[in-house]
């Protein structure tokens, strides 16, 4: 039977969700403690990747299972046996073709900025000590909202058949010290939301004004685009799906 697995992660001494061959991803560490509880070898697919370094609150996995098990139970055992800085949340029963990338049909990431140096949060947010012109973001970031070719915002070297997001929402918020960037969307592109946050930054410090930014979003251009902000500020916060795959 094919199940959904609901998995969060601290990404910091990880290079990403994603199998290397040179580096230690979280799907490597999950795979490994699920064949041996399952005593059989255990293949996962997750609902997208991670860059090395990001967050995730809340990610999807799915996996085919041949034994019958009680789900709370195999939750706490998996939990007891991964390291502490990745936990399995919950377990769904799925239909046969319920994939955990291709069915979700929406994602919502957090960047998070922090004003002031915090040793706190080293690791958690992005120190930025410059001076912002929110309300410049704001009318930036609404420029992205809708159906977009975001090319300029993706890794060159990908492997997709188009660059094309829609997005639903992409917001700035203060919370105390915290500027916190929140973007939902079908999709997303390797990189993308980093290198959104990254040219917004160059229109909040004055480098870009709005209209260069709407210039850049239409280029399709990367090289035009701000560099990619620091992953340690990203978290996936939720991916969301169709009601129709859930048995």
């Amino acid at each position: 039977m094919r199940y959904f697995f609901e998995i969060s992660y601290n990404g910091t001494h990880y290079h990403g969700w994603q199998n290397q061959k040179n580096a230690v991803g979280v799907q490597q560490v999950v795979e490994d403690v699920m064949s041996k509880l399952m005593r059989e070898e255990i293949s996962i697919v997750g609902s997208g990747r991670t860059d090395s370094g990001v967050h995730c609150v809340q990610q999807f996995f799915h996996v085919d299972i041949k034994d019958e098990f009680e789900p709370t139970s195999l939750m706490n055992r998996l939990n007891a046996f991964l390291p502490k800085d990745i936990a399995i949340r919950n377990i769904w029963a799925v239909k046969e073709d319920a994939h955990a990338r291709y069915d979700a049909h929406e994602r919502s990431y957090q960047y998070k900025i922090t004003r002031v140096k915090d040793p706190l949060l080293v690791g958690y947010a992005y120190y930025f000590f410059r001076e912002l012109d929110v309300p410049a973001m704001e009318r930036a970031s609404a420029l992205l909202i809708g159906k977009h070719d975001f090319e300029c915002f993706s890794k060159v070297k990908t492997d997709v058949n188009h660059f094309i997001c829609d997005i639903k929402e992409a917001t700035w918020n203060q919370r105390g010290d915290l500027l916190v960037f929140k973007i939902t969307a079908n999709r997303f592109l390797r990189g993308m939301v980093r290198a959104i946050v990254g040219t917004l930054l160059d229109v909040g410090t004055g480098k870009l004004s709005v209209r260069q930014f709407q210039d850049i979003l239409k280029s399709k251009d990367r090289k035009k685009a701000g560099m990619n902000a620091p992953s340690e500020g990203l978290y996936l916060m939720h991916v969301k799906y169709p009601k129709s795959v859930f048995k």
